[in-house]
């Protein structure tokens, strides 16, 4: 038998793999010797592969039920979408079949909003039925209520003599039922209320009802007023009312029966007072409702209880104010000493009930004077304003009617302040100084009938701009009315920096009498109109009147300006004529500056604007109220001052023409000694200096101050550059001598300027900075026009020597021409 050799039974060491390896060196078979434990590593072997095997057994079986426990589960699940499937299917079969082929999309898109509208709908025909279900109960109770009131005892109730003892129970039972109605009236008006808010669409809902409240109160108000009026009958009212000593402010008072009454009488009346205050506080929520919703406002200050006690008077002093349409101011006299007589009592009795009533910010002062206020309007506008607007229009009654229209507006404009006088204490919160403000109550003015009649308010336009024309007219004539008042005598030597330059006073502007005439009457013609209680109605008055009449006196300026051409050397008479006119357009445009402040002219520019009555484009965002007529006055101003500029400049060049034009003068070297150590102004030149001081200082003495200011410092920048243009255009050559006495002829320039001001020469730049030149010595003209031949910053270096004004080539220009130089 051949024995293997050791090649044959072991491998190779480099073909054990690495794992074999290192798990034998980890057991620490590292040499022969450790081989001995070999048996033994071989049956813990066994006996782990043994233990392996069983395990994987055991998994074998786990897995198998595991896969059938799936697959088990899988059928149940593939059971289950199948039908699923088949259920869907089955759901869009049925639907196509009953719903006409919709499809679940189109229902959540179109019928559900349409199911959820039809429940809105529903709910809001039951909301709508609800509330007029309450309407009807609440309305029907009214009427109940009414019925009642109209029932219970509907005959005459007091007399003269007093009320019974059972008579004012049955009149506080009736009052009752009075007050039940208001509190009835009072529940369906919350309940309107909130219909209008929430479903302003129910307006055949909320005209229903209005209108069956309407009839309701048209049944229940005469009857409340007519038992009112027979409890004023019993307690004496109206009184007897004197009409003797008319025309004196000290007649004797009436006794007034609202003071006078007591006990049971002042009960019934201040029961029957209530009643009316309560009727009319729910008749105030009524119409305070139906103008919110038409954006409406009212302004009315009556009280129905006060017209109670007014409507008696009125139709008993109808037969005086009937006798007196020819002598207005008895009729304003009657009226005003009843208002005054009975002020106090009225509001000493009837204040507190208001009160009481809880008719908020409704005055008894406020009220007995508007009624009594309405009286006079009305009957004016029925048996005074139509005959005056008749015999207007006649042309031979014109004049006469004139007369009387302006009697009768100056009469109701004074009777306007003392009755606004009478509640002022209460009202100067509202209304202003002595009731001037645009806010003027509409009932408290006499002048409030003009707002219902605009073609007379164009009467009384018309009738104020002729009457106020016919006043200047009259001035105009007087040539005295264009003199200016002046404060210093004409032989008074006026100091230096003693001018004002701000102007105040007409005096400040040197405006001539005239100017303040004529604004005066265009105020008092705004302050007539003041009362009127529309602002439109004010709007149109000043535009028709006040404006008016100004646009007229701006035409007066211009004429008289036409008439004052300047013609060439014209006398000093025509320059103070013109220096009137610019005087009068600058003190206008200061005042109707300073009227445009006032906050009655700032409400009605902007009540304008609001209306837009007038539809002139305007150039400005300014709330100036006479803004085109400042312009006007701007433009008039401005032409005028730069005529006046022209004409001395004009004479000037006219004087001076043989100086400029002869400029040999310059150039010849003087052959007396004595002339070159004392030079004077040149001839030629000093007649043309001499006529500009005189003009200066005419203008000066006859023009305000800051005009001045602008003429003469135009005047001075006219002359510098027409006499540095003259000098630079000829040429000149000139010569030591020469310059010399250019140099003398422009300091007297100068001096003519120093009555204005201290340093004439800083107007002059162009001539200062020549004469500058002139003075400079050979070495310095030598040095100056080298170093303007190689530096190149030239204005820099004529800086150095004072230079600011000439360019490097004028300068240059100037240095050539100086003949002693070359």
């Amino acid at each position: 038998m051949e024995t293997s050799s050791e090649d044959d039974v072991l491998p190779r060491f480099c073909e054990i793999p690495a794992q074999t390896l290192g798990f034998l060196n980890v057991l620490g078979f590292k040499s022969f010797e450790d081989l001995s434990n070999v048996c033994d590593l071989a049956l813990e072997l066994s006996n782990k592969c043994a233990h392996l095997e069983t395990h994987l057994q055991n998994l074998h079986r786990s897995l198998g039920s595991s896969i059938v426990s799936w697959a088990s589960c899988s059928i149940r699940a593939k059971s289950s979408l199948e039908d699923f499937i088949l259920n869907l299917e089955n759901l869009s079969l049925i639907s196509s079949q009953t719903q006409g082929g919709r499809t679940i999309q189109k229902i959540m898109a179109r019928d559900l909003p349409y199911i959820v509208n039809e429940l809105w709908r529903i709910e809001c025909l039951r909301e709508y039925a609800v509330i007029a279900l309450k309407l009807e109960a609440l309305v029907g109770d009214l009427e109940d209520g009414v019925l009642s009131v109209l029932n219970h005892h509907s005959g005459h109730i007091f007399s003269r003599t007093g009320p019974s003892p059972s008579i004012p129970g049955d009149y506080s039972a009736k009052l009752e039922n009075v007050h039940r109605a208001v509190k009835a009236i009072n529940n369906i008006e919350e309940l309107l209320l909130n219909v209008q808010n929430l479903h302003p669409h129910w307006s055949n809902l909320l005209k229903a009802v209005d209108t069956r409240v309407d009839k309701i109160l048209g049944v229940l108000r005469p009857q409340v007023i007519a038992d009112h009026r027979s409890l004023l009958a019993s307690l004496g009212w109206p009184p007897k009312l004197l009409s003797s000593d008319m025309q004196t402010e000290e007649a004797a008072g009436v006794p007034n029966p609202l003071v006078l009454m007591q006990g049971e009488k002042k009960q019934s009346y201040s029961q029957s007072f209530l009643a009316l205050c309560a009727l009319q506080h729910v008749q105030f929520k009524r119409e305070g409702r139906k103008h919110f919703e038409l954006g409406q406002k009212d302004g009315n200050v009556a009280l129905w209880a006060i017209d109670e006690l007014v409507s008696p008077i009125a139709s008993r002093i109808e037969h005086h104010l009937l006798k007196w349409t020819d002598k207005p101011e008895f009729m304003f006299a009657l009226v005003y000493k009843i208002t005054r007589d009975f002020i106090e009592g009225v509001d000493d009795v009837l204040q507190p009930l208001i009160d009481r009533g809880r008719l908020v910010s409704c005055s008894a002062k406020e009220a007995w004077v508007s009624a009594m206020v309405q009286v006079l309007s009305g009957f004016l506008a029925k048996k005074v304003f139509p005959l005056l607007a008749k015999r207007y229009k006649d042309k031979n009654s014109k004049s006469d009617a004139i007369s009387s229209w302006l009697y009768l507006i100056d009469h109701s404009v004074k009777l306007d302040k003392r009755m606004q006088l009478l509640i002022s204490s209460e009202t100067d919160l509202f209304f202003g100084e002595a009731g001037t403000h645009l806010g003027f109550a509409k009932s408290m003015s006499v002048l409030s009938l003009f707002c219902e009649r605009l073609d007379w308010l164009k009467i009384w336009a018309k009738v104020e701009l002729k009457d106020a024309w016919k006043k200047l007219k009259a001035e105009l004539t007087d040539e005295r009315s264009w003199s200016t008042e002046k404060r210093r005598g004409t032989g008074q030597r006026i100091e230096r920096g003693s001018e004002q330059y701000f102007l105040s006073t007409r005096e400040d502007h040197k405006a001539p009498v005239i100017a303040e005439f004529a604004l005066k009457i265009s105020w008092e013609m705004i302050e007539r109109c003041r009362t009127l209680p529309v602002a439109s109605c004010q709007v149109q008055f000043v535009r028709s009147a006040a404006a008016k009449f100004l646009w007229h006196f701006f035409k007066v300026l211009l004429s008289r300006h036409k008439s004052a051409e300047f013609p060439a050397y014209d006398s000093d008479e025509t320059l103070v004529r013109i220096c009137q006119l610019i005087n009068v357009a600058r003190y206008s445009e200061f005042t109707l500056r300073e009227w445009s402040d006032n906050i009655a002219l700032l409400e009605l520019s902007l009540a304008e604007k609001g209306l837009n009555i007038d539809s002139r484009d305007d150039t400005t965002n300014s709330s100036c109220f006479f803004e085109e007529e400042i312009q006007s006055l701007v433009e008039m101003e401005t032409n005028w001052i730069t005529e006046v500029i022209t004409q001395v400049l004009h004479e000037f060049e006219n004087l001076s023409f043989y100086y400029f034009n002869s400029g040999d003068r310059f150039e010849l070297p003087s052959s007396n000694q004595e002339a070159r150590m004392d030079l004077i102004i040149s001839d030629d030149f000093a007649e043309a200096l001499d006529n500009l001081r005189r003009r200066l200082l005419v203008i000066k003495e006859h023009l305000n101050a800051t005009d001045f200011l602008d003429v003469w410092r135009s005047v001075a920048e006219g002359l510098d550059h027409f006499t540095f243009r003259s000098i630079l255009s000829m040429g000149i050559q000139f010569s030591e001598e020469g310059a010399k006495q250019y140099v003398a002829d422009m300091q007297g320039l100068f001096l003519v300027f120093r009555d204005f001001c201290d340093r004439p020469e800083a107007f002059f730049p162009f001539i200062k900075d020549l004469v500058k030149l002139l003075k400079l010595g050979k070495d310095e003209v030598l040095d100056l026009k080298s170093n303007l031949l190689s530096n190149t910053n030239g204005s820099g270096y004529l800086l150095s020597f004072g230079i600011s004004n000439f360019s490097v080539d004028q300068a240059w220009m100037i240095l050539n021409d100086m003949r002693i130089l070359v």
